[in-house]
């Protein structure tokens, strides 16, 4: 039994730290194929995770952050980079593990997909989209892996009997139920969330996000969340990256964030936030522009271009992510800061 001291410890010692990690698609020319350049879908990205916690991960569409989250699970092979898991005790590195070792992490880091219809197999029901899983990673004997199902269903606040039912019978929050249900049957210690509320309803994106906090405290999941929408962030985490054009430039503790965010595209996400109130006033930024293509980005700083408060050190020298003067455990990449 761990003392309080040392409970507190294991808690906050990081589960999954990326240091550097970069992905980079290759762009071909004419008849041979020759590469002209590189798509840099994420680039240079540090960040750790600690046990328990829920990081979040926020940021435009295009950004990068789909594409880190499936560098994560190993869906796509990172260009460059290292990420560390701690793993029975031992820390080691994701991508040089090989054989039974890379098998048995990716059971341990699963995935919960924007499009809850398009993660599961149509023409086949749901105890096919379970026990193929299960199946692989030797939960069993197929009574077994069945009751194994019935048990996640009734977590989820479904029947058992929706088992023997296909994808199209369900709602699209049931759909999504499902989805968490079948990431959870191999029992991970991390869940990347990719965007799992954004094509539900409010009503019932409230019950899947109440669900996922119930889940969490049960059995003391660390969960990365992906969304693009900054009030549900904020909900759910306990610290918040923000990235843009494949970088990180802000992290911060979420309530730190909401109230001192320094940088200023963080600012002007937060801006964009709408208040449910008819009366209320709020000062918005309008950021000028498109974000620009991740196969030619700007110099220096990527978000000069569309900086109300652009220098003329932003144009040319990358700012460093590193944690601001005064601010403890508050990192941010911006010149105006540092």
């Amino acid at each position: 039994m761990l003392d309080n001291a040392a409970l507190h410890e294991t808690q906050n010692e990081p589960l999954l730290e990326i240091e550097s990690l970069c992905k980079y698609y290759p762009v071909t020319q004419g008849l041979f194929k020759r590469v002209v350049g590189q798509v840099k879908a994420v680039d240079d990205v540090t960040l750790d995770v600690r046990r328990g916690e829920t990081l979040g991960i926020v940021g435009e569409s295009g950004c990068g952050k789909t594409t880190l989250g499936k560098c994560l699970v190993r869906l796509y092979e990172p260009t460059g980079g290292r990420m560390f898991y701690s793993l029975d005790g031992r820390r080691r590195d994701l991508l040089s593990l090989k054989g039974q070792e890379s098998f048995k992490t990716r059971r341990s880091i699963q995935m919960v997909f924007q499009d809850p219809y398009g993660a599961l197999n149509p023409m086949k029901n749901i105890l096919f989209a379970f026990d193929e899983a299960l199946k692989v990673h030797g939960f069993g004997n197929r009574g077994q892996r069945r009751d194994i199902v019935a048990g996640m269903l009734e977590k989820v606040n479904l029947l058992p009997d929706h088992m023997y039912r296909y994808p199209h019978e369900f709602s699209g929050g049931q759909r999504q139920r499902i989805c968490i249900a079948r990431s959870l049957s191999l029992q991970p210690e991390i869940i990347v969330c990719d965007e799992p509320v954004s094509a539900l309803d409010v009503s019932i994106q409230a019950q899947i996000l109440t669900l996922m906090r119930e889940l969490q405290k049960e059995r003391n999941l660390t969960y990365i969340f992906i969304a693009h929408d900054l009030s549900v962030v904020q909900y759910m985490s306990d610290r918040i990256a923000v990235m843009y054009l494949g970088k990180v430039v802000e992290i911060a503790e979420s309530g730190i964030f909401s109230e001192n965010c320094l940088h200023p595209y963080t600012q002007a996400l937060l801006q964009a936030v709408p208040v449910p109130l008819l009366d209320a006033k709020k000062e918005r930024t309008i950021l000028p522009g498109e974000v620009p293509s991740p196969f030619d980005p700007p110099l220096g700083c990527h978000f000069h271009p569309r900086c109300p408060r652009c220098m003329e050190v932003c144009k040319t020298e990358a700012p460093i992510l590193k944690e601001a003067p005064g601010q403890d455990k508050h990192m941010v990449a911006c010149h105006l800061v540092h």
